[in-house]
């Protein structure tokens, strides 16, 4: 885990790998609870006895915005920012799928620090998170985040 004490203290890591994640399973339970929770039902990610029979590999296959939203738990050991008040997610400034992720698969994120800049007294990183997946090369996802994290005011 890297530390961060200040704004000057991240300009270090730009361009910088700061983390591989642990591998993470994309099961069939998941892929349930992510349509659930977006009202995203779309046959290939939750009927398997359809993707036995039609999909490519006879599997269901992961929502991309649900490859996209396992980013915070996987990079969320990656780094720690003392005397912090608050973390915010800012967005994205681009997303790719680059392959797509059947269910029963492990994936883990590795982060690079791409930018660190000051807007609004906050530290803002911009990182590079590539999600790869076991067994595979080519990552399945590559996505240019940007997080806000804000420090507690110097009580001095």
């Amino acid at each position: 885990m890297r530390i961060i004490k200040s704004i000057e203290d991240a300009k270090g890591l730009e361009g910088e790998e700061v983390g591989l994640s642990d591998w993470i399973v994309v099961d069939q339970h998941r892929l349930d609870q992510f349509a659930e929770a977006t009202a995203d039902h779309q046959w290939i990610h939750v009927d398997t006895e359809r993707a036995a029979r039609e999909m490519p590999d006879g599997k269901t296959i992961a929502h991309g915005y649900l490859t996209l939203s396992l980013i915070p738990a996987m990079t969320g050991k990656f780094l720690q920012v003392e005397n912090l008040a608050r973390a915010i997610n800012y967005g994205l400034n681009k997303a790719r799928f680059y392959a797509p992720v059947p269910v029963g698969s492990r994936l883990r994120g590795r982060a690079t620090v791409l930018q660190v800049k000051q807007r609004a007294g906050a530290l803002m990183l911009t990182s590079e998170i590539r999600i790869e997946l076991e067994g595979q090369k080519k990552p399945v996802c590559v996505a240019e985040t940007l997080g806000m994290y804000f420090f507690n005011e110097d009580p001095n």
